[in-house]
């Protein structure tokens, strides 16, 4: 992939995760960033973040997260493969 080309990661957070306003605070982040997709709570606990755009902003909106973040997240695995173009936003969904 070139620099330009739209990338899709999916991550997933694991830890304490879950009712501690990260879906909303990852929505918020999504605002400053071009950046589409969505966040989701998981059944099992962990969060789900797809997020399309090109590269370097998927990195800072990744990076955005981790830093607000990070001391709920225990781990963290992502995925990354060419963007589908499927979003129009970035979404909260359950």
């Amino acid at each position: 992939m070139t620099p330009s080309t739209p990338e899709r990661r999916e991550v997933y957070y694991s830890g304490r995760v879950q009712g501690v306003g990260f879906r909303y605070t990852v929505h918020s982040l999504a605002r400053g960033f071009a950046v589409t997709g969505f966040v989701k709570n998981l059944p099992d606990g962990r969060v789900q973040v797809v997020v399309e755009g090109v590269p370097a902003e998927v990195r800072a909106f990744l990076a955005a997260i981790h830093a607000a973040m990070q001391r709920y997240v225990r781990d963290v695995s992502e995925t990354t493969g060419p963007a589908t173009g499927r979003f129009e936003g970035f979404d909260v969904r359950y």
